[in-house]
């Protein structure tokens, strides 16, 4: 399975100008890069940069979406506006956005609003403590199952996971995970998809792994920890750091 590399850029950075920089330093990195695949996700406002300065080595993403197809929603951003930008991926469940109220059901309708306009989803999936008894395991799967629901198993293979634990993220961030904490909940996330599907689908599933992703950590994660991929946040702004990050899943 080809490696995913997802540079989300949060709400950075603040002007087209700097945005147009990190760019052109991305692009430059994704020149060089082999047997990887790169989505960049920028704010809404800079989608557009992607039709300006094109690169075919960088496919990009939007960070979120409406669940209302069109109409009257101050504010929103609709399936059909992304994929006018040329995007191809969505972050839905993010992390922070969950921390601000969004909930299972919400996203699953975002996924469902993406699968129907032939975007492909990242859902975010994570817990917030990992407590001795193993409730975490539990929270997952209701994640997964809550914002599946209703999605077909022939689209399945337009979706990607990304297992980012509340705990591991931002800048409040307390510690990476580690190797076999991943790679317990990769297996998990797999048991749980094959429950709703089959097996062949589950692992047709990219597992990505995001939190406090570096250079130092990241091919610890995809080689030894056996991510698909990973979700980086705050080292996807460093053009440099960001390369090393790449280089480490070689």
């Amino acid at each position: 399975m080809t490696k995913i590399v997802v540079a989300n850029w949060k709400m950075n950075p603040q002007s087209v100008k700097e945005a147009e920089n990190l760019f052109k330093e991305v692009s430059k990195v994704a020149s060089k890069t082999k047997n990887t695949k790169i989505v960049v996700c920028p704010p809404f406002p800079f989608l557009f940069i992607s039709q300006k300065l094109k690169n075919k080595k960088i496919i990009m993403g939007a960070q979120n979406v409406s669940i209302d197809e069109g109409g009257s929603h101050t504010g929103e951003v609709s399936p059909d506006m992304i994929l006018s930008m040329g995007a191809h991926y969505v972050i839905v469940g993010h992390g922070e956005s969950r921390s601000r109220g969004e909930s299972n059901e919400i996203i699953n309708k975002k996924v469902l609003n993406l699968i129907k306009f032939k975007l492909s989803p990242i859902l975010c999936v994570g817990e917030s403590n990992r407590d001795k008894d193993g409730a975490y395991l539990s929270f997952v799967e209701e994640q997964i199952k809550a914002c599946l629901s209703g999605v077909p198993k022939s689209q399945m293979k337009n979706v990607t996971i990304a297992y980012e634990p509340l705990w591991a993220i931002g800048a409040g961030a307390q510690r990476e995970a580690t190797k076999e904490e991943f790679m317990e909940i990769k297996i998990f996330i797999r048991k749980v998809i094959s429950d709703i599907y089959d097996s062949k689908t589950a692992h047709t599933v990219p597992v990505l792994y995001g939190g406090s992703v570096n250079s130092l950590n990241a091919g610890y994660f995809a080689k030894e920890g056996g991510a698909d991929g990973l979700l980086v946040g705050r080292d996807s702004l460093n053009s440099k750091k960001f390369e090393g990050i790449i280089s480490a899943l070689k």
